[in-house]
């Protein structure tokens, strides 16, 4: 005997499903955390979705997310502390820069012989960095070192704005931004 094999048709979501979504949609471009544009693309998608994973997929990455327990957050806050107070210890230990009088040339950060601040490390490209002043202060500007320039921890592609306090790498040679 041969048995017919129906498959499920999963049933179309319901008014109050699709109510749900476009209020998770409508609070979270209320929140800013989604453009106009993308408020536009899933609000059709909600209204146009024929099965429920559709009307799922528009709104999936809004819904909020479960918070870690306590015991975790406070476990995980625990651990990261020797870090944090290795790195806050070197940070105030490190070799101060002075940043120079505002003028109208960069000052040249590098291994070469002409550098304003020569540099003598391996790891410091000829031409590493550029520092200037501007109408918003210091500008720190990677001239595509090899081994990079970074500030506060986060590598530079391109100009970032300084000002004293900064912690400045060029390559492995480290730096405390300091004013007059």
């Amino acid at each position: 005997m041969a048995s017919l094999g129906f498959r499920a048709v999963p049933p179309r979501p319901s008014d109050e499903d699709r109510e749900r979504a476009m209020e998770l949609l409508r609070d979270s471009a209320a929140d800013g955390r989604v453009s106009h544009h993308t408020f536009e693309r899933r609000m059709e998608l909600i209204l146009t979705a024929r099965r429920s994973d559709e009307l799922e997929a528009a709104v999936h990455d809004l819904r909020p997310q479960p918070r870690e327990p306590l015991v975790i957050r406070a476990v995980g806050a625990v651990s990261a502390l020797p870090g944090r107070l290795r790195r806050a210890w070197q940070t105030a230990r490190l070799p101060e820069l002075l940043l120079p009088l505002p003028g109208p040339h960069p000052m040249s950060i590098g291994r070469a012989p002409g550098s304003a601040l020569r540099l003598n490390d391996e790891t410091v490209s000829r031409a590493h960095a550029q520092l200037h002043s501007s109408a918003r202060g210091w500008v720190l500007r990677d001239l595509g070192s090899s081994n990079g320039t970074w500030v506060n921890g986060r590598r530079v592609t391109g100009s970032v704005n300084v000002r004293p306090g900064d912690h400045v790498r060029f390559g492995r040679v480290s730096f405390r931004l300091t004013g007059r």
